[in-house]
């Protein structure tokens, strides 16, 4: 009986080795052949559209990003809908422009979700010294930073160094895209400085539908006037445009400018009292100034944007000086 029983476990022994064996062939050969596992890209929101572009340039394809200020959207007066809402307190970073622009969104969503999602406005990584000061924001600055492309240039930075110590892994890869679009964005400076020369230097004035471009003048040299202020949720009285056609009158402003983001019954009433006055004053064209264009084109890029609104101001104003003359 002993020795059966013997037999039996010796077989038992044998069958169970050969089994477990096998198993952990398969495990093995599984391990070997089973594929990488692919690094969660970063998810990450941007506000206008203008940040948006330095995210896709700095991130590239190692991050997920998601604009949702658009084309022709005006940020001052945007209240996010339930899917932004989702998208933002979905997000690994929220990218935003700061200085009170997308004051609807940071005065509410934000509040909300500021212990929970790393939020980081561009606009931090400027000197104070160099920003606009916006009498409607009670001494707080003009948001509108992006039209001087040097200090765009500095949010791109901030852009760079958030992600570089979000995903360290993938630093060098930012600063390389980083690096690259700097030297983009410096030719581009060099560039409207240039274009913005050839035009006299007294007759040198942007009159535009709202104050959106005063960084623009000041660091390309132009003396900029709005019918309506920094903030497009004002509304321009009959003194405004009264004020505003005096002026150009005064001065012989042969164009004004409407911009995308703003309606233009304002900037025609001006027209209508100029030409009231015995005078006319044209409009030169569209001005991108508070979100860039469509998608897919040459003004849906903050370069293209820019390289179109300088050669809209410099072609229009040498057209209607030269017709002065």
């Amino acid at each position: 009986m002993d020795r059966q029983f013997f037999k039996l476990s010796l077989c038992f022994l044998v069958l169970l080795l050969i089994v477990t064996g096998g198993c952990k062939k398969e495990r093995t050969e599984d391990v070997a052949n089973a594929k990488p596992t692919i690094e969660k890209k970063l998810n990450v929101v941007a506000t206008i559209s203008m940040i948006t572009d330095i995210v896709n340039n700095v991130g590239g394809d190692r991050i997920d990003v998601t604009g949702i200020i658009g084309e022709g959207i005006d940020p001052h007066l945007y209240k996010p809908t339930a899917r932004d809402t989702k998208r933002l307190t979905e997000a690994d970073i929220i990218f935003y422009n700061g200085l009170h622009l997308e004051v609807r969104i940071t005065g509410t969503v934000f509040d909300k979700m500021k212990d929970k999602t790393k939020t980081v406005a561009v606009t931090d990584g400027i000197d104070r010294s160099r920003l606009r000061i916006a009498s409607e924001f009670m001494g707080g600055y003009d948001p509108h930073a992006w039209h001087d492309v040097s200090l765009w240039m500095k949010a791109t930075e901030r852009v760079r160094d958030t992600l570089a110590h979000t995903d360290p892994i993938n630093a060098e890869y930012y600063h390389a895209n980083a690096k690259n679009y700097l030297a983009m964005l410096q030719t581009l400076h060099e560039d409207m400085q240039k274009l913005a020369a050839q035009i006299p230097a007294k007759r040198r004035v942007l009159v535009t539908t709202h104050d959106a471009f005063g960084y623009l003048g000041k660091a390309y040299g132009f003396e900029v006037r709005g019918l309506l202020g920094i903030n497009t949720e004002d509304e321009a009285g009959i003194a405004d445009v009264r004020d505003l056609a005096a002026f150009i009158i005064e001065y012989r402003i042969p164009t004004m400018f409407v911009d995308t983001s703003s309606p233009r019954r304002g900037i025609m009433s001006v027209q209508a009292a100029v030409r009231a006055n015995g005078y006319n004053v044209k409009i030169g064209g569209g001005l991108f100034a508070d979100a860039m264009g469509t998608p897919g084109t040459p003004e849906g890029t903050y370069i293209g944007m820019m390289r179109y609104n300088i050669d809209t101001i410099v072609n229009s104003l040498q057209t209607e000086l030269a017709y002065q003359e």
